[in-house]
């Protein structure tokens, strides 16, 4: 029996995804260059975490609203303070990128002076207990490693699908995906937002959603071509629709997940959630009208030769003299 609502599309959805598909391709890859444009001329506007700056923790008698501190602090000069909890309510920790034109002791002593004044209240005294400065070779770390495990994760991709499915099968998922961190990266550029390390993290976990998504396709896609008596673009566009509800009730769920921490997560996490966000909508779309499309063009174009070892043996006999 089938339960609409559940199954949100109905099972034997017949839309012509194929048709579509040099549309698809043509705003997918628009759009891709739009964002490693973005990238290229106006660069990211990176947080504390890659920049250096300082950091700071406090202790208060009572805790207080992190968004009045963040408020006084921004009136103070520094507006891309990164204020958080930890431990208790009442402990602070804040990363400040200097003022312009400051350095050193000078934009130590300068951060903790406008710390202290903006989480000291009537009858809530506060306590600088550390504070430090953070320099930019950190931050040239921290991201080199970050690049570094963006390499490993697409590397690691790109040899499981290869073992699983077949390499036409890898090189299109690796370029889906990259498609979709390079558009939620150009996101950043393009609005400016804060880059830090929760948003590469945000971005990493995206990589693997949006490969998740194209591999439950490909695996109905691998079923479909042992027993369907189609060719390539009737089994591809049925093993699309067959998946369909799946992937849009996973998409959603995922994304009313990620939009609570959004709005509920504090600022801190704001960057990640943002980029999970439009991670879920992005590698959703990607998975639908791009990862299968690519399957029907030039080397990438998949037969039925490819997917049954029957098949592959009887074609190489055939070309044996």
């Amino acid at each position: 029996m089938k339960i609409f609502p559940l199954t949100l599309l109905p099972n034997d959805a017949n839309i012509d995804f194929m048709r579509m598909r040099w549309v698809s391709i043509a705003i997918a890859a628009i759009i891709m260059f739009v964002a490693i444009g973005a990238m290229g001329t106006r660069g990211f506007n990176y947080a504390l975490d890659f920049t250096g700056g300082n950091l700071i923790e406090a202790h208060l008698d009572k805790p207080m609203p992190l968004d009045a501190v963040r408020e006084k602090l921004a009136a103070d000069g520094y507006d891309s303070a990164q204020v958080q909890t930890y431990g208790s309510g009442n402990q602070l920790l804040i990363r400040l990128q200097p003022r312009e034109g400051e350095s050193g002791d000078v934009a130590t002593k300068h951060a903790a002076e406008a710390v202290t004044k903006a989480v000291t209240e009537a009858g809530n005294k506060a306590d600088i207990v550390r504070n430090e400065f953070v320099g930019p070779q950190v931050g040239k770390e921290l991201a080199l490693k970050g690049m570094y495990a963006l390499v490993f994760v697409v590397v690691g991709f790109l040899i499981y699908i290869a073992f699983r499915f077949e390499w036409k099968f890898a090189v299109a998922a690796i370029i889906t995906t990259l498609h979709d961190v390079i558009v939620v990266a150009g996101w950043f550029a393009v609005s400016g937002h804060e880059f830090d390390l929760t948003v590469l993290a945000g971005i990493l976990s995206v990589m693997g959603y949006s490969i998740n998504d194209t591999i439950v396709v490909f695996d109905r896609v691998r079923e479909n071509f042992r027993t369907m008596r189609a060719d390539p673009e009737t089994v591809l566009n049925k093993s699309i629709n067959q998946t369909l509800s799946r992937t849009i009730i996973t998409s959603f769920v995922a994304f009313l997940t990620v939009l609570a921490l959004y709005l509920y997560g504090g600022g801190s996490l704001r960057g990640m959630a943002e980029s999970q966000m439009l991670g879920i909508i992005i590698g959703t779309l990607s998975s639908i009208f791009v990862a299968c499309p690519l399957l029907t063009l030039g080397m990438l174009k998949v037969t039925k030769q490819d997917l049954l070892p029957k098949a592959k043996d009887e074609a190489a006999l055939a070309r044996r003299p």
